[in-house]
């Protein structure tokens, strides 16, 4: 019954025509060459239809209608039509530009529409998307020529307009000013591009926004690259006086440069899931996995006294089997523990205890720049990861419990001693 009473209340359109099918960004970007292509292609008429409606419909506005007397600007009338050309899909189509002349003054009248479809930039958008999104430079100028009608791009046009494009992005988030974000918590990890590791910070404001930070061309153990890092976050505005929560996969070089750059202003949470990981590894494999699950266990209890008692129970074990797991568990165990700590574990746990947050932003790095199979310098590496992250950034969710984080600021504080300074401010 409660099906029928649902599909009543549809609308005509959505019964007849069905419910409209957006297609994801991955599914795109999984897509064949071919297959992409045939999108384009379909949509391109669509757009060159809508171009010439814009031009007549400011030529009209100019001019009057095509043989209509008595207009309210005589001095404006039609003047033929030129060849030009629009860019779309990133590439540009001929087209014929209608004209407006002012017969008193005797010159041109410019389309502003005209100007403002060239001045966009849309062109160059949707040609760095698709670039970023899996069709090559060596691929495009097939992807161009299947077009009908288009004025086809090079691979070199390709490629040097996506360094243009892709360079602005690498200058808007490096040069972002960071005051205007209330962050209260933030994740570092690396991400690896052949053989160098770029390290990102990826912050999380008191409305449990994820905002891009930055990132750095550093291994994650490099303490002196990281610090300096950290503080030119610092120095672009991150305000981290009142407290924040710093959560790594446990790299000594990253924990050095947050003690080192942020002092007695953040608190860490190691990422359970890398130290367990960590623990097991030293085990042989037929123990790994009844490890991993006890482990687990003692790690989901909801206080820090019952999650480090079961911790350290499994730790006195280890110490009669196996020396280095036993003192992979003990490094760095309280800082697994920092959300027990502050008593907040049960309300958001699961969006602080690890660093799947930034892995998922990782994996969506991955899905834009995996298909590169050449990386030639510095600057194409940090060109790209730029643009994949400011395309990855308004599609991420607010992490869950994010109605908690007021408080775990407050616990924060009070970990840290700074509560009455900031009310004093």
């Amino acid at each position: 019954m409660k099906s029928v009473d649902k599909n009543s209340k549809k609308s005509k359109k959505s019964r007849r025509l069905g419910e409209p099918r957006v297609m994801g960004i991955e599914e795109y970007s999984g897509l064949e060459v071919n297959a992409k292509v045939e999108m384009i292609r379909a949509l391109i008429p669509l757009g060159l239809m809508h171009v010439q409606e814009v031009l007549e419909r400011e030529v009209e506005e100019l001019a009057g209608e095509r043989y209509h007397r008595g207009d309210a600007r005589p001095e404006l009338v039609r003047h033929g039509s030129n060849p030009g050309s629009v860019k779309l899909a990133g590439q540009r189509h001929a087209i014929r530009i209608p004209r407006v002349r002012n017969r008193e003054r005797k010159e041109e009248v410019r389309l502003e529409s005209l100007d403002r479809m060239r001045e966009s930039g849309e062109g160059e958008e949707g040609l760095m998307k698709r670039v970023l999104y899996g069709i090559s430079c060596r691929n495009y100028e097939a992807a161009a020529e299947a077009v009908p009608g288009a004025i086809g791009l090079s691979p070199s046009s390709v490629s040097r307009e996506f360094m243009e494009a892709s360079a602005q992005r690498l200058r808007e988030l490096s040069e972002r000013e960071l005051s205007v974000y209330d962050v209260g918590a933030m994740f570092l990890d690396g991400k690896t591009f052949a053989e160098d590791t770029l390290v990102i910070a990826l912050g999380v404001t008191r409305m449990g926004e994820k905002v891009v930070l930055g990132f750095v061309q550093a291994g994650t153990e490099n303490e002196k690259t990281l610090t300096a890092f950290l503080l030119g976050l610092l120095d672009r505005g991150l305000r981290i006086e009142e407290g924040v929560l710093v959560v790594i996969d446990g790299s000594k070089g990253l924990r050095a440069a947050v003690k080192k750059a942020f002092r007695d202003r953040a608190v860490v949470q190691r990422c359970q899931w890398h130290k367990r990981e960590n623990v097991v590894g030293y085990l042989p494999k037929s123990e790994q996995a009844a490890l991993r699950r006890r482990l687990q266990r003692a790690y989901q209890k909801p206080t820090y006294l019952e999650a480090k008692n079961a911790l350290m129970k499994i730790h006195a074990e280890l110490e009669t089997r196996n020396l280095s797991a036993a003192a992979s568990l003990q490094e760095g165990l309280e800082e697994t523990l920092t959300l027990h700590r502050l008593g907040v574990f049960e309300l958001l746990g699961m969006s602080f205890k690890t660093t799947n947050c930034i892995e998922s932003v990782m994996s969506g790095v991955e899905e834009r720049c995996g298909k590169v199979d050449s990386w030639k310098n510095s600057s194409q590496k940090q060109r790209w990861l730029a643009t994949a992250l400011l395309d990855i950034e308004p599609r991420l969710n607010r992490v869950k419990g994010y109605k908690y984080l007021f408080l775990l600021r407050e616990k924060i504080q009070k970990e840290l001693g700074i509560q009455g300074i900031v009310q004093a401010a």
